[in-house]
């Protein structure tokens, strides 16, 4: 009779646990119905975002567009790096003016980085702009045809000394994460330890409560990214045990987190758990039910939080969204090697990688 009543749970708990997997599916498939039906029509940048994202989790041609359409962005950032922003004169020139109007929609977050940008302005060039891009292109496998006058640019600047500047990582945190990874990826310097010990530093964990929503938004940006930089955004799994501190932070955090941050630094948090192979982990299961909860089933997406529903601004807490709620793995076959019909028609400037 016990081993009956076991045997029955057992099967209740799975039952309700393919329940759950199922309706998480059907609310990724309505903001993907709600995003695919007007791709086209958002932003450029935020097109490529979501077409390569939704690539990697799921090879579908309809996706072909936007990432040619990041190609060619790529291409156009490394083809003016190459030939009108070169040398350190103008780079500084082009810097300054860039800093000088630094705009940015969260007033908080743009005093932070204008104060910053007046110690580097360069940053706002060598890391926000040229980097991501050969970033970017190698991960396509891709180069651009002045590839070893690009590297040469980042050897002539310390980038140790910007990472390790709490005044950067409090201005910059998520990017910078993005910043260490693409120049270790890149074959440049590797700062990506440098830059965690003082993350650290910068962000211990007692000072929590003394955060301002800003600010303590950065902190969690500044951990998810730097998994998301060691996977090379999805591309490859990572080890629980290397990155331990954070996942530890994770889980002994994990209420405080859902009442405190965003919706999409809160998907990203779920994200990594994937990436670490933690399917079953009980604070996934919670940022799932969270972010499940947080979709507007009559707009299919995830609204801002004062309630807007623009899809432009929404695409990047409502893709993460979708990966985290089906998710499909981590993919590191698109590139030239690996799918050559995706880049039969190369933007001016890229060349395949030798």
């Amino acid at each position: 009779m016990i081993k009956h009543l076991v045997r029955l749970l057992i099967l209740l708990s799975l039952a309700s646990a393919n329940a759950f997997a199922n309706s998480y599916k059907d609310d990724a498939d309505l903001i993907r119905k709600t995003y695919e039906s007007e791709l086209y029509s958002i932003s450029y940048f935020k097109m490529a975002h979501y077409g390569l994202r939704m690539y990697r989790q799921n090879p579908d041609p309809k996706f072909k567009t936007a990432i040619w359409v990041d190609l060619a962005r790529v291409a156009s950032q490394l083809n003016t790096s190459a030939n009108e922003m070169y040398t350190d004169e103008q780079i500084k020139a082009y810097s300054l003016q860039r800093s000088e109007n630094y705009q940015d929609t969260d007033p908080e977050r743009e005093i932070l980085r204008r104060a910053a940008l007046k110690k580097n302005p360069e940053y706002v060039y060598l890391a926000v702009g040229l980097l991501g891009s050969m970033a970017r292109a190698d991960e396509y496998g891709l180069k651009h045809k002045n590839d070893e006058k690009l590297h040469a640019i980042f050897k002539r600047y310390d980038f140790k000394r910007y990472v390790t500047d709490p005044q950067m990582i409090e201005a910059w945190a998520g990017q910078m994460a993005n910043h260490v990874y693409w120049l270790k990826q890149l074959g440049e310097q590797d700062v990506t330890e440098a830059f965690s010990q003082s993350f650290r530093q910068t962000y211990p964990d007692s000072k929590d409560p003394e955060l301002s929503e800003q600010q303590y938004n950065n902190k969690l940006y500044g951990l998810t990214h730097i998994i998301f930089g060691a996977s090379e955004y999805y591309q490859h799994s990572v080890k629980e045990e290397n990155f331990q501190w954070i996942y530890d932070y994770f889980r002994n955090n994990i209420d405080t987190l859902l009442n405190r941050a965003k919706e999409d630094v809160i998907a990203e948090v779920g994200i990594t758990f994937l990436l670490a192979g933690l399917d079953n982990d009980p604070a996934l299961e919670k940022v799932r039910k969270h972010i499940q909860a947080s979709i507007d089933p009559k707009e299919g997406m995830i609204p801002s939080k004062d309630g807007g529903f623009e899809l432009t601004y929404g695409e990047h807490r409502n893709v993460l969204a979708i990966m985290l709620l089906d998710w499909q793995g981590v993919n590191s076959t698109v590139n030239i090697q690996q799918r050559p019909e995706l880049f039969k028609s190369l933007p001016y400037g890229l060349i395949k990688k030798d």
